[in-house]
């Protein structure tokens, strides 16, 4: 394909920055820093327009924090006004690369997402269960991928695709931010780092999720157009690849771990292994067979906790009628993805919401039954 050029101006046109703002906005636009930048929004929009074309932008400090569903992972923010900038290059530059992508990479791309590759993913199982006796998965797992990914890795597959040198300045401004920060954990339990400098991308940004996924596009292209691999797909840096025999997917794995490792410099953790799929599949929040597909367990306990933390804080009047509806609405709407009738009945069928613990008293205003 032919290489991406005149992009920078496309990106600081003030239509851009504008409708940027507003997709950065969006679900936050009552907190301060946003407030904030609303207030003199023309003046702020005007200031970024500046600096993009003196190209005098430089990156704002991260605000650092932790998260521990499913497991520890830094958090690295960035100020407001830097997400508009990255909302900025994300609208103008995101859906020239989506062309680039197989069919089959589902990660933050519209109009794909986790229920369609579980869909596609179960389609498969069922193709081939009905043509042989046993079918095999090799699920590869990438080790801390987005701590690992190489800076002039990233920028060589950048310049392959991209003659704007004004837009390479700033995309490796935005790469480059964190040089001398960043880390790679050296566990799975707590957070201590190694510090090596051009190696990471900061979980958090919009920028991060865009690189990702295209720096592992190049995994995609080499399964697909050098190995001949047919059923493969990809959400973010989850690999699923099936297969009737699994002499064949240990080679693959082989082969596959010498190109992480040549080309891309990230490495397949111990958890990469080649099982039947009778087990079931472990794909996009669900377990998944060629017959049927279930929530997976993890998830299916935090609901059920969750539902019981809403009931007493419903009862102590800490959480209102819209907030309990709110999540109950949202487990219904994830469960309708599953085979999830018995699961539903469990959580659901005695669920009552009563203020005060009071249980004779059962109006709108103060009894939810789901």
């Amino acid at each position: 394909m032919k290489k991406l050029k005149g992009l920078y101006p496309k990106v600081y046109d003030f239509e851009n920055l504008l409708e940027a703002y507003k997709e950065a906005r969006k679900c936050k636009r009552f907190q301060d820093e946003v407030l904030a930048f609303t207030r003199n929004l023309e003046e702020n929009l005007i200031s970024i327009q500046n600096e993009l074309i003196w190209k005098t932008y430089k990156v704002g400090r991260y605000r650092e924090f932790f998260v521990y569903d499913p497991k520890k992972r830094l958090i690295m923010a960035l100020p407001f006004k830097d997400r508009v900038v990255q909302w900025a290059i994300y609208r103008v530059l995101n859906p020239l690369l989506e062309r680039r992508y197989i069919s089959d990479s589902y990660a933050c791309r519209v109009g794909y997402g986790t229920h369609r590759a579980a869909d596609r993913l179960q389609y498969w199982l069922r193709y081939l269960a009905r043509r042989y006796p046993r079918v095999y998965v090799l699920k590869l797992d990438i080790s801390k991928y987005f701590y690992r990914v190489d800076h002039d890795v990233l920028m060589g597959i950048l310049r392959r695709i991209i003659a704007d040198e004004d837009m390479l300045w700033l995309l490796e401004t935005i790469v480059r931010s964190e040089d001398t920060k960043f880390g790679i954990p050296l566990g799975d339990h707590g957070f201590e780092c190694e510090r090596v400098e051009g190696v990471g991308m900061p979980i958090g940004n919009l920028t991060s999720q865009m690189f990702a996924n295209l720096y592992l596009n190049e995994l995609d292209q080499y399964a697909k157009h050098i190995l001949k691999v047919r059923y493969y797909i990809r959400y973010m840096d989850d690999v699923i690849i099936l297969h009737p025999d699994k002499k064949y997917l240990w080679r693959l794995k082989e082969e596959i771990g010498a190109f992480l490792q040549d080309h891309l410099h990230l490495v397949l953790n111990d958890k990469t292994t080649v099982r039947t799929a009778d087990q079931g599949i472990d794909f996009c929040g669900y377990r998944i067979w060629p017959t049927h597909r279930k929530l997976r367990k993890r998830t299916a306990l935090k609901m059920k906790r969750r539902l019981k933390y809403l009931q007493r804080a419903y009862a102590r009047g800490e959480v209102s009628f819209d907030e309990v509806n709110a999540s109950v609405q949202s487990y219904l709407g994830l469960l309708k993805h599953c085979n999830s009738y018995k699961l539903r009945k469990k959580l659901f069928d005695d669920l009552v919401f009563v203020r005060g613990g009071d249980a004779g008293e059962k109006n709108d205003d103060n009894l939810a039954r789901r």
